[in-house]
């Protein structure tokens, strides 16, 4: 089966400032190497031989880098949000007529990992709308998942909020659900149903995938794959992060 992935690439970087300033995030090197080609190198030695990228800001500089050095070698296509900045859930979205009628991987451009991506792909299971990759991570923000890592809700630790479609847990105290349920840090990387799309169809043109997927959790499977422990994962956010520019 082909393999898709949706890279997303439009943010305005704006942790990484001055840097872009005069470029996009996806072109911010690290390690020497801009942190798109990092990505699509790798999702290429999975097996990935189709994606797509969203861009927005700096869209025309992404789009040259790509065509200049002939598309790494894969069929990459550009799901242009140049007039609005849709956010995760309507940037997925948007590009759903580029994306096919298999699950694809959600891939954030800042994402840098040793993960098995392979594996993950294949931890994706029929039933679910979506596999989100998840750690252990220290945060202040986790997803809530039961025993069979479903997901349940959501919580800020530093703020006391919490969100989730079950009224039981809407309702419930920030430190008891923490005991009660996996607390598990978002990964940057799901794989996603396209069978999404339908259940999409009411939401504004702008909104977030992570609030989406609370919002239909009580209704359809939305699973949690942590990462195996030992993975190097991190989202390379702050200039303190970068070496080799």
């Amino acid at each position: 089966m082909e393999k898709t992935a949706l890279i997303f690439a439009a943010g305005l970087g704006t942790r990484l400032k001055p840097l872009t300033d005069t470029m996009p995030k996806a072109l911010v090197p690290y390690m020497g190497k801009p942190l798109l080609e990092q990505v699509i190198l790798r999702l290429k030695s999975f097996g990935f031989t189709r994606m797509v990228i969203n861009v927005h800001h700096y869209a025309d500089m992404i789009e040259a880098f790509v065509i200049r050095n002939g598309s790494f070698g894969v069929e990459i296509s550009f799901s242009d949000e140049r007039d609005l900045l849709r956010e995760t859930g309507g940037g997925i979205r948007h590009a759903c007529p580029l994306l096919g009628d298999v699950p694809f991987l959600v891939h954030n451009v800042d994402i840098v990992s040793d993960l098995d991506i392979g594996w993950f792909y294949s931890c994706h299971k029929d039933d679910a709308v979506a596999t989100l990759l998840v750690s252990k991570r220290d945060t202040s923000r986790y997803f809530l998942f039961d025993d069979d890592y479903t997901l349940a809700g959501w919580v800020n630790i530093s703020t006391g909020e919490v969100k989730s479609p079950f009224e039981n847990i809407r309702n419930g105290k920030c430190r008891e659900l923490v005991r009660k349920y996996r607390t598990l840090a978002f990964g940057g990387m799901h794989i996603v149903s396209p069978s999404v799309f339908p259940l999409m169809k009411s939401w504004p043109e702008k909104f977030s995938i992570v609030d989406f997927y609370l919002s239909i959790a009580d209704r359809y499977i939305i699973r949690g794959c942590e990462a195996p422990e030992g993975t190097f994962l991190t989202d390379v956010g702050k200039m303190e992060q970068l070496s080799g520019i």
